[in-house]
């Protein structure tokens, strides 16, 4: 190999080990049956025959390059253990194949697309709900994205009030379902929804909910990596400044310390990083010389 390839090698190394330390998976507690795909990761729920809960994160530049053309090629998740919902449990059912994770938000790429079709990823909502607020809701959440650059987004059903079953394999319908949106920058904040499975005219400000009531519908912890004082601060209330136009600031909750941990995990990083430079200026160093002899 020669020394350019070598070098461009290792610098591609490098990059994905720097992109590989700085991301953080804040997947809810308990995660039982988990699957994760490409860009998302689900727990799944057998007795009801969809997802607890979908997370993923989702950046500017996911957002900014979507395109790929939507494929409405709804799938079994192979990787579900105990067989998930199948298509043809929704057909004349009058309810939609509503995305948790959106179609809209994968468009990136075609196998991040073609995986949000995964019937893993669906939950039965009523057509007004699915094209209507849900679907507000979604767009919002990606103008987030593009103007914070990375934010991480937890959504799913809440199995109370629920409405019913639909199909062969007893789809359960939730009655409502919840989105939880965090900005990981360097000021992080964190907004809550728990929304009706409904057709609605009220602005999205109205569904707005503290986190822990999430967390109480649900039987979920959310964010649990997080200190747990920066937890509590974000989860106890409804911050609406920075998400929505028209509201002011309160109290400035403090940025996320550094653990003892993650300085460690730095500290080695960069060492293993200094190594390999070295060994490469040694490596390109011994094959001038090389060639000089000759």
């Amino acid at each position: 190999m020669s020394p350019v390839k070598l070098l461009s090698a290792i610098l591609l190394l490098i990059s994905a080990q720097t992109a590989s330390a700085k991301s953080v998976d804040y997947l809810p507690v308990p995660a039982k049956n988990l699957v994760k795909h490409s860009y998302y990761t689900l727990s799944y729920n057998e007795a009801y025959e969809q997802a607890n809960w979908v997370y993923y994160s989702l950046t500017d530049s996911m957002v900014l390059n979507g395109g790929v053309e939507r494929s409405n090629k709804f799938k079994t998740d192979k990787m579900v253990a105990s067989g998930s919902a199948k298509s043809s449990d929704y057909t004349k059912s009058g309810y939609d194949r509503g995305h948790l994770c959106p179609a809209a938000d994968m468009g990136f790429s075609p196998v991040a697309m073609e995986e949000s079709f995964l019937m893993s990823n669906i939950s039965p909502q009523t057509p007004d709900f699915n094209r209507g607020i849900w679907k507000e809701l979604e767009t919002t959440v990606r103008k987030w994205a593009v103007k914070e650059r990375n934010i991480i987004v937890v959504t799913g059903p809440v199995f109370k009030e629920n409405n019913g079953l639909i199909g062969k394999e007893e789809v359960l319908v939730p009655g409502h379902f919840f989105k939880l949106i965090y900005d990981t920058t360097d000021e992080p904040r964190l907004i809550a929804f728990i929304l009706p499975n409904a057709k609605s005219d009220r602005p999205l400000t109205d569904f707005t909910v503290p986190a822990d009531e999430v967390e109480k519908q649900t039987g979920f912890d959310f964010f649990p990596q997080l200190p747990d004082d920066l937890e509590n601060k974000l989860e106890a209330n409804i911050q609406l400044a920075g998400w929505f136009e028209g509201y002011a600031p309160e109290e400035k909750i403090a940025s996320q310390p550094e653990t003892a941990e993650k300085t460690s995990s730095d500290f080695h990083f960069y060492l293993i990083l200094i190594t390999v430079i070295l060994l490469v200026v040694l490596f390109v160093s011994f094959r001038g010389n090389k060639r000089r002899r000759r």
